[in-house]
């Protein structure tokens, strides 16, 4: 059965890497030529890629007659599966196809560095290191998958926030104006009461950019800043937690393996330094008001520390966590 399996392993891979690069293509098409048919073909593509994702998780599980979560490879795929999970999520839940843009390109840019990077040899390996073999994996890891593809969406929205930040701050709107179209000002300026509901916010913000999408480019697609600015600290808000418990099973694991909660392994250190700077982004935002721009850039920050604390801990970093390393 698992030999069966394999020989749908290396099919599933290049046809998740193909969704996913169309999905990013069809989302950058719709966005920068206004074409709301390609901005549908992208969900549904990404739908789509999810499923196959779900599959070739499976596969893999089946094959190695584990949780894939053990290596670089397995956790690459499961990390997409995240991301992808939760940005659908908010896509359904809040009509943000416009995030897309910015979200789609993490997965797809995953994938080829598992080509460029990680031989078919090393993919299909199944090997495990003695100490992963622990009911510790599971939940430690994928809490870090759910966590960090809740980040890369705060990410997305950061980074859509800073740009129509930017855009409104230096020429004064959006878009052009529009006879009988609320202004930006009008757009931005929203009562407390309407910030708190979230979804009916967004759907306010949708109607009035679609008048500015007259003469108002790929920004004036964007939800309004108040509506970025809620929904990234709403994703991290749900990362959080997890990126804690994460720590936390990983403390208590490598009390069991290696007879100490904390080491100061690099990847200990980095998940606590990317632990700081979301835990940061909340004491802030509860304590001194932080929105809006500084916000946006913790998020941006935030996903760049994650960022490095898989890559640059995983194939860079010598340490516990080296396992990751194709060539470890």
């Amino acid at each position: 059965m698992s030999q069966i399996l394999k020989g749908f392993e290396g099919p599933l891979f290049y046809l998740l890497l193909a969704a996913y690069v169309l999905a990013t293509l069809l989302y950058w098409g719709g966005a920068l030529g206004k074409k709301n048919g390609l901005s549908r073909a992208a969900t549904w593509v990404t739908v789509a890629g999810l499923v196959i994702n779900t599959v070739t998780v499976g596969v893999r599980m089946l094959i190695a007659h584990r949780p894939p979560l053990a290596n670089g490879y397995e956790f690459i795929l499961t990390f997409c599966w995240g991301i992808v999970a939760v940005y659908l999520f908010a896509e359904f839940r809040y009509r943000l196809r416009a995030l897309g843009s910015f979200v789609l390109p993490v997965p797809a840019l995953l994938l080829l560095f598992v080509e460029i990077a990680i031989s078919p040899a090393e993919r299909s390996s199944t090997a495990i290191m003695p100490a992963l073999k622990s009911q510790w994996l599971t939940i430690h890891v994928a809490t870090a998958m759910l966590a960090y593809g809740a980040f890369a969406v705060s990410f997305g929205l950061g980074v859509m926030y800073l740009l129509k930040e930017r855009k409104i701050r230096v020429t004064g709107r959006v878009g052009g104006p529009v006879p009988g179209a609320p202004g930006d000002a009008e757009r931005e300026t929203m009562s407390a009461a309407e910030s708190s509901a979230t979804g009916s916010l967004l759907a306010g913000s949708e109607l009035s950019n679609g008048a500015d999408e007259v003469n108002g480019g790929v920004l004036a697609r964007f939800p309004a800043l108040e509506v970025l600015d809620e929904l990234a600290y709403k994703v991290v808000a749900f990362g959080f937690p997890l990126l804690t418990l994460c720590i936390i099973t990983g403390a208590v694991w490598a009390n069991y393996t290696w007879g100490t909660y904390w080491s100061w392994d690099p990847k200990e250190t980095w998940s606590l330094i990317t632990w700081l700077v979301y835990a940061g982004y909340l004491h802030v935002r509860f304590t001194r008001g932080w929105k809006g721009r500084p916000a946006a850039w913790l998020a941006v920050l935030g996903f760049a520390a994650v960022l490095f604390t898989f890559f640059g801990v995983n194939y860079f970093l010598p340490g516990l966590h080296s396992y990751a390393n194709p060539g470890g």
